[in-house]
């Protein structure tokens, strides 16, 4: 570390320190690793897409720095003032599409085990592919601790919008962003006090995570970790319905999915009081210009939710929704201190599962992108957690719901079918939003079975 060459020195966030502990001690996983990769077709300015990259490092402080910890009470970041980013490059044109698809299967699973150094920024890695003279395969490669999905569309938005001129010939300059360092400041000035007490009477009287035991498949041999994804896609039209509805009800997609998720997992498991995990974007309304800024703000929150089957589905709906409300001024806490003002044990996790709802700031971004150059962005970005079981919404003109899962405790079958209960509860919120929670019937013929044996052997908690 060479002083001269240091910007700035701060703590990290509550997150921040959360995902630095988790993935210093599980050394050997690719725990909160990132891939996004693209196709890009076209005729690509190798070098201004490079020279692109390495200007949204210089004006991006998180994208040049590095995290301290040994030796001292609490860790730091340390803003470096240069950082040299490289765009590794290979060419595999000549080889046979089979060979080509095996050979990028292989970079993507070694690539997730190349562990990053912590200290020394930049904690990112671009790679570029050619797999033919007028289409390559791009792999940004980078760790959760620097960026989230909505900072991630800024940098893409500022990136694009760089390439474009420097193809043209001409300089950008974009507005000075608002330094996450004052993210940092405006943290250490919330009230602690009035968080812990509003935390300790969300989680009174929980005392384990909600358990997914019941769903899970005994059966399975696997003990190497090995994460999988299952998705569907709605129709437009479905999509339009969703929206319409939301916007009808004064409801938004967050309340919508956390609604669905809640009496899923309630009705696997038969339990009415249930705790799962509720992803928030975390950048606080009090905060100005934070919607520009650019860092990790991301937060995943428990939801403790009572289900009164005699509820109708929208009355549901909207007590989720102000629920959702309430949460924000909170949102910012470490779940770390949330479970220690809980009567959870350490040893044990707050929930087992917990949801995504993406949502990132509209610009011209990748799928706004009237450049020359085709971007295809639906490649199968890969990301993993610690917990066994996530559901993740991309919200577009076609809304794709996925299941993230932890191959080891749930098989194809069961999330499978979950997917298509998820389906079942959404046609039924949108066709008839007053009826009674009791009176939905949507589990598949396995997860019957098992809640018919639930329901002689275990009351309703």
């Amino acid at each position: 570390m060479k002083a001269e060459n240091i910007e700035d020195i701060y703590e990290l966030t509550p997150v921040q320190k959360g995902m630095l502990f988790h993935s210093l001690y599980e050394r050997e996983s690719s725990l909160y690793f990132f891939h996004v990769p693209m196709g890009l077709h076209g005729n690509l300015n190798v070098k201004a897409f490079e020279e692109a990259w390495q200007r949204i490092v210089d004006r991006h402080a998180i994208w040049r720095t590095g995290f301290y910890w040994e030796d001292i009470d609490n860790p730091l970041q340390v803003v470096y003032k240069n950082v040299k980013i490289s765009l590794k490059q290979y060419d595999w044109r000549g080889i046979e599409q089979a060979e080509q698809e095996e050979r990028l299967q292989s970079f993507m699973e070694s690539d997730r085990k190349f562990y990053f150094d912590f200290s020394q920024p930049c904690l990112a890695r671009l790679t570029l592919i050619r797999l033919a003279d007028d289409y390559y395969e791009f792999i940004w490669s980078f760790h959760h601790i620097i960026t989230d999905g909505w900072s991630s569309a800024i940098i893409l938005d500022e990136l694009l919008q760089t390439y474009e001129a420097l193809c043209e010939g001409k300089e950008i300059r974009f507005s000075p962003n608002r330094p996450f360092r004052d993210y940092i400041d405006w943290l250490q000035e919330q009230d602690i006090e009035k968080t812990e007490i509003f935390w300790r009477e969300q989680l009174a009287g929980i005392k384990a995570p909600t358990p997914l035991i019941h769903i899970e498949n005994k059966q399975l041999t696997l003990t190497e970790e090995r994460y999988d994804q299952e998705k569907f896609k709605l129709s437009k039209e479905r999509t339009k319905a969703l929206l319409s509805f939301i916007a009808k009800n004064r409801l938004t997609l967050a309340a919508l999915i956390n609604g669905i998720w809640s009496i899923l997992i309630s009705r696997y498991t038969c339990r009415s009081n249930i705790v799962y995990g509720c992803t928030v974007t975390g950048r606080p309304v009090d905060l100005a210009e934070v919607e520009s800024m650019v860092g990790v703000f991301i937060n995943t929150l428990p939801m403790n939710l009572k289900i009164n089957t005699e509820q109708d589905l929208l009355s549901w709906l909207q007590a989720i929704q102000s629920k959702l409300v309430e949460l924000r001024h909170h949102e910012y806490t470490s779940l770390t201190q949330i479970q220690g003002w809980s009567e959870v044990p350490r040893n044990l996790p707050l929930f087992e599962s917990f949801i995504v709802v993406e949502n990132v700031p509209t610009g011209k971004s990748v799928l706004g992108w009237e450049g020359n150059l085709e971007i295809i962005t639906d490649k199968g970005e890969y990301f993993r957690t610690n917990y066994p079981l996530n559901l993740v919404i991309y919200p577009s003109s076609e809304m794709i719901v996925a299941i993230s899962y932890d191959c080891r405790r749930f098989d194809l079958a069961t999330i499978s079918g979950i997917l298509v209960d998820f389906q079942i509860v959404l046609e039924c919120i949108l066709s008839n939003p007053f009826v009674k929670i009791k009176d939905l019937s949507f589990l598949t013929a396995r997860q019957q079975e098992i809640s018919k044996y639930l329901e002689k052997e275990v009351a309703l908690i």
